[in-house]
């Protein structure tokens, strides 16, 4: 006893000196608010000068900081909104909700800084954030205001040309992008077939597009994240904004249910050129519409809940013959609660629907497709302290898949009604990610994502010769379909095929000083849904399935470094990275594949590779009454399917080729200049090489039919892609802030009138009989005027 007894007090000594520390540490929470509608911000910076620490808003406003206790001057500041800076004496914790006002002229140079130097002290990297208000300057096609289109303006994001839907990422395909919708995935982006986007201007609260260094709470795709989340509403007043355009209109409504405790939101969008063509005897038509609502209703202090869905179609007819029908359904009900104010919890019931549907009524013909996703999540942010911040959860994600139901459209049809194999998964996962200041220097973010996967019945799979679904002709040198030698029935949620997935994130930031910082990040993802899609069609049809015995989960590896800096007292700013990515189990098309109603898509498909590298470089200013940034990106994009034995040749001999989403050179210029305070001008300038393409490179006399022939894979390119963008808007009554306020906005699309190609197809001219190459455009130069309000 005598010998254990000193070790006994020395233990409760540090126990003491521990608890007496622990009580010198207070927490100052809260969350911080638009001072004009309620509204919470996210990304909203809460910075601590004397400690050099800080903070940033959730997205859902809240904020957390653990510090000595002693009085400190607390600064809150965002882009656009006046600077709050108090003082406060933290000797107990304190919860303190904050509240900005838009001030676009006072501390502007504050609030711009605070927002750059953040930048560059955190290990977050390949991120890109735009404000709606950005958006809402961009010239762009037919004066209507689009989300996806400003981010093709940034570094590394390409499209496939005009009339192309989705947008590429580093090289990747548009299926290997996740992108949300609060919370909710949208699986289609586009309004008729790439031209706008699914997203509501008016509707939009935040936008951040993490192309790599993607934290770990999302997963399920290759490529990129787009997170976008929609507005809360008004809690405070009622309002109404909306716009009318050459060929859609929309409008909002939002305003409190009860007085700063609960909003509402309602906003509905929709296109009417195809009203004026049925005073023509032109049959064809193309129309989208889309609905977006929100509730949210504050029951205490701690606990917080939101409604929120989306609804959206797209309707094209041609002639009368040939119908599509296609978009997206979300609901999602959301609780936020504070256990206390180090954790923050939210949890999520979301709803996700796909349809797609078509019918040609010259063959009685209907068919139609989906994907139905039900997801359940807990997300938990647990702020330690000012140094550490632990964010952890869980999520189930359970899909419906229904590959087509086909059915007759006339009694003289000779199409039978038939029922595609519907198809069921399970997605599970958990995650962990530490973001961790180990020194005023030197940033971390780290963490691991466990993803399982398992493909359910009820369901009937094909057995093949050796597993083997597409067969090899040694003598023709092709592929082609393998034959089924019997079949395996799975009854209901018997699994068919499992996957697990361990998928690290690791991020660092070194800042070499005030101004300038070096980042590295690298992230594995795992994507288990694949799209089946053809993208030659004047439609494209999608078809998502999920992996299984024959087709793999594709697994990407990427890795980046980045220098960032801000100069000239943070007017400008320098962004850029190098990337390396490699996707595994990447799929590939046989020759002559068929998508259509094809109830074993095992028998097309091979599993091959990608890979993708570049530099990019963004040059912004930040300030001013010119604004803007240059972007340029220097990459190449690859995919290669060797064959599976020595006998075999594989896609394209087995050799790498250029991937259908290859820009070797992309740039973008875009600008905002204020010219008074009732004009504001905007333009954009966009180039990129031409799109990969397949050309016939001779021909072929067989019975009498000119039959082309083909060489290698993607070896040819569509011209070079480029256009120039201008826009004006015009402001009557700039300073009033009250009662109906307005604008109108004046825009043309390709000023110079360049035709851009589309696609090239290649014929025999009728008089000569020379054969000739057609270069297909969708849009020349396009003006347009749009008038917006609110009140």
């Amino acid at each position: 006893m005598q010998i254990k007894y000193p070790h006994s007090i020395l233990i409760l000594a540090l126990l003491f000196i521990n608890v007496s520390f622990a009580q010198e540490r207070y927490t100052l929470s809260g969350t911080v608010s638009d001072a004009k509608s309620n509204e919470t911000l996210i990304g909203v910076n809460v910075y601590i000068p004397q400690l050099g620490v800080g903070a940033a808003t959730n997205e859902y406003g809240f904020y957390s900081l653990t510090l000595p206790k002693g009085n400190y001057e607390v600064v809150v500041s965002y882009v656009g909104f006046g600077t709050v800076s108090e003082s406060i004496d933290l000797n107990q914790n304190i919860k303190k909700n904050y509240f900005l006002s838009e001030n676009f002229e006072a501390l502007q140079e504050v609030v711009i800084t605070e927002k750059t130097r953040s930048n560059i002290r955190k290990p977050e990297m390949s991120v890109n954030k735009l404000s709606i208000e950005t958006i809402k300057k961009m010239p762009v096609i037919l004066g209507e205001v689009d989300v996806l289109k400003s981010i093709l303006l940034l570094p590394g994001v390409t499209n496939a040309g005009e009339g192309a839907s989705g947008f590429n990422v580093r090289g990747g395909g548009a299926d290997q992008n996740l992108i949300l919708l609060d919370e909710a995935t949208i699986f289609n982006s586009s309004h008729v077939f790439g031209f706008f986007s699914v997203f509501n201007p008016d509707a939009i609260k935040d936008l951040k597009l993490y192309k790599g260094g993607i934290p770990s709470r999302f997963g399920g795709r290759a490529s990129s994240v787009l997170d976008i989340y929609q507005k809360d509403g008004n809690s405070k007043d009622f309002h109404m904004n909306g716009g009318i355009g050459l060929i859609s209109s929309r409008i909002l409504a939002e305003g409190p249910l009860v007085k700063d405790k609960g909003s509402f939101l309602i906003g509905g969008r929709a296109s009417y050129a195809h009203l004026f063509l049925k005073l023509t005897d032109n049959k064809n038509l193309a129309y989208f519409y889309d609905l977006n609502t929100k509730l949210n209703y504050k029951l205490n202090s701690n606990n917080n809940l939101y409604l929120s869905g989306y609804f959206g179609r797209d309707v094209f007819k041609l002639s009368g013959s040939f119908v599509n029908t296609y978009g997206n359904a979300t609901v999602n009900l959301r609780w936020n609660h504070l256990y206390s104010d180090k954790l923050f919890s939210n949890f999520s019931l979301i709803y996700s629907d796909y349809y797609y549907g078509l019918q040609l009524d010259f063959v009685g013909f209907k068919y139609d497709s989906g994907i139905k996703n039900y997801n359940i999540k807990y997300d938990f942010k647990n702020y330690i302290s000012e140094k550490i911040k632990l964010n952890y959860g869980i999520n189930g994600i359970y899909y419906d898949f229904n590959p087509g139901t086909i059915n007759p459209t006339t009694i003289a049809s000779a199409i039978n009604y038939r029922q595609l194999d519907r198809k069921y998964a399970f997605e599970p996962a958990a995650y962990i990610e530490a973001e961790h200041k180990l020194s005023k220097k030197l940033s971390l973010m780290y963490g691991l994502r466990y993803s399982l996967f398992y493909r359910l019945g009820s369901s009937e799979v094909n057995n093949y010769t050796n597993n083997q679904a597409v067969t090899y002709n040694d003598e023709l040198k092709i592929y082609e379909k393998g034959v089924p030698i019997s079949s395996t029935h799975y009854g209901s949620n018997a699994v068919i095929a499992s996957f697990n997935n361990p998928e690290p994130r690791f991020a660092a930031s070194y800042t070499l000083n005030e101004n300038q910082s070096v980042k590295l990040s690298y992230n594995r993802m795992a994507q288990y849904l694949q799209l089946i899609s053809n993208t030659s069609s004047p439609t494209p049809l999608d078809v998502w399935t999920p992996s299984d015995k024959f087709i793999k989960p594709q697994i990407a590896d990427q890795v980046a470094m980045g220098y960032f800096r801000n100069f000239h007292n943070d007017d400008y700013s320098i962004e850029t990275e190098i990337f390396y990515k490699k996707v595994k189990n990447r799929i590939d098309y046989i020759d002559g594949a068929d998508l259509i109603a094809n109830d074993a898509l095992e028998q097309i498909i091979l599993n091959g590779e990608m890979r993708s590298h570049g530099l990019e470089f963004m040059l912004r200013k930040n300030t001013g009454t010119l604004t803007g940034w240059i972007s340029y990106t220097l990459s190449t994009s690859e995919q290669r399917t060797p064959g599976r034995t020595a006998e075999e040749i594989g896609i394209n001999y087995g050799n790498w080729y250029k991937s259908a989403y290859d820009k070797r050179h992309n740039v973008a210029v875009t600008a905002a200049y204020s010219l008074s305070k009732k004009w504001e001008l905007g333009a954009n300038f966009a180039l990129q090489s031409g799109q990969p393409v397949t050309y016939p490179n001779g021909q072929y006399q067989y019975q009498g039919i000119t039959v082309p022939s083909y060489g290698a894979r993607n070896d040819a390119r569509l011209p070079a892609y480029h256009h120039l963008d201008v826009a004006a808007t015009y402001t009557p009554k700039p300073d009033k802030k009250k009662g109906w306020q307005s604008e109108w906005v004046f825009s043309i699309y390709n000023l110079y009138n360049r035709q851009n190609a589309a696609s090239i197809n290649f014929r025999q001219n009728q008089d000569t009989g020379a054969n000739e190459a057609v270069r297909f455009s969708i849009f020349g130069m396009v003006p347009a005027v749009s008038y917006n309000f609110k009140f």
